[in-house]
Formats: C-alpha cells, structure tokens, sequence
C-alpha cells in the first residue's frame, strides 16, 4: 500500500464515522469513495450500522454497494439525504471542489445537493490554493454538437480535451454523455463565476467545481488527519 492509498483509508475511516444508523446516505463514485461504501458494507456487517438506505451515483458504486449488501434506494424514490460522502479532485481554502475523474459528476452532484451534509474526503496532494492548479476540470457535455462546445471552452482560455477509453473511443457516463477535460493555466481565478458561464451554455449538462457544497472535508497527510468545516 502506498502513502497515499493509506491516507485515503484513514480519511475514509474518520468520514464513516459522521454515518449514524437510520441515515439515508448519498455514496459517492471514485477510488476514494469506493473505500467508502466498502467501510459503510463493513460497519453494516458487523452491527455498527443499521437500517442505512444508500443512495449511489454511479451504476459501478450501485453494484458494488449491492455486492457489500448495503441496501438501495433512487434520488427519485429518496429525494432528502441525510449526508453524502465522496472524494474530490480539488478543495480549496473555502472547501469549494472540483470533482467528478471518476467519470460521475453530473450524478454526483444531483446526488450531493439533496444532502443536508457532505463529507470529502481527501488526501493532502488534493489541497490547493486555486482550483484547476493541479487538476483538469471535467465538463459534461451532450454527444450532440459537442464541437461546438469545445471551441467554446477554448475561448475561455482552456486546453480541452474530449476524454476516451483506452480504445480510443469517447469515454460516455451513466447519463449518456461526454465528457471534456479542461485545464486552465494557472488554475481557475474566479470559480464562481466560471461555474455560471459554464451552466449558461447549451451543450454544457454541468461542470465539476461543486461551489458552496462541501460542509466538511476529512483529509489525512503524512502522519496527520484534520477535519475541516466550512465557516
């Protein structure tokens, strides 16, 4: 196990910590998060846990949650959350995110909004004083006119790149999507800002800067593990 995986195991620990029994649970896509939900299947198990309701937001995350025997439910059959945890590519000072590598964040945030509470968790390499500083913001983004939208992305001075599979076909979410990875030089000054010219554009289903969402972000450093809180 590397420094970092182990990082990610003791953040992932102290996350599960927050789940209380009874609670409906947002269970976030990732490695990260699949750490998660397999500590949740675990706790479940071992009669920590009782009558969790989990709500996934990805197709893998719900087939590894059944395998884990956590039961399930849909945000359309369980539109209110008690708490969603998951992982992020980026925070920031302020906990504002960029999400969504794992190839869910569309579903992702629809999942996360409907919590009272999310929890992050992160390893110290995912803090930043910027985002966009170290990671490429994706853009989820119709199949339809996708150029279009590319050349847009270019215009607000990103690199972008339509993400594929190893065969060389387009990478497509859950939702039946693309998705473009956008890097910034020298990260992304107003995130705010840029979510809402990202939302405006037609072609653009929903970016990965999660703004004002994360309550809480659990992160574990060499030999350290702080938990911080919005203000």
């Amino acid at each position: 196990m590397t420094d970092r995986e182990a990082q990610k195991r003791l953040a992932a620990g102290r996350a599960v910590d927050f789940v209380q029994s009874g609670m409906r649970l947002g269970l976030g896509t990732g490695s990260t998060a699949r750490l998660v939900t397999e500590l949740v299947g675990a706790r479940l198990r071992a009669g920590e846990l009782r009558d969790i309701v989990g709500v996934p937001t990805s197709r893998a995350t719900a087939a590894l949650a059944r395998e884990l025997g956590i039961p399930l439910s849909t945000i359309d059959d369980t539109p209110a959350l008690d708490l969603a945890i998951d992982g992020a590519d980026e925070f920031d000072p302020q906990l504002d995110l960029i999400k969504g590598m794992g190839g869910a964040l569309l579903w992702e945030k629809i999942v996360e909004r409907a919590a009272k509470r999310l929890v992050i968790v992160a390893d110290e390499s995912k803090r930043v004083n910027l985002l966009g500083t170290r990671s490429p913001l994706p853009v989820e983004v119709v199949p339809f006119g996708c150029r279009t939208v590319d050349t847009f992305l270019r215009s607000l001075g990103a690199a972008a790149e339509l993400r594929q599979n190893q065969d060389g076909t387009p990478f497509m979410t859950d939702g039946g999507h693309y998705i473009i990875h956008c890097r910034f030089a020298g990260g992304i000054p107003d995130a705010a800002a840029t979510e809402l010219t990202l939302a405006r554009r037609p072609g653009i289903v929903e970016s990965g800067l999660f703004i004002g969402m994360a309550t809480t972000v659990v992160v574990a450093g060499d030999g350290t593990l702080e938990v911080l809180e919005r203000p």
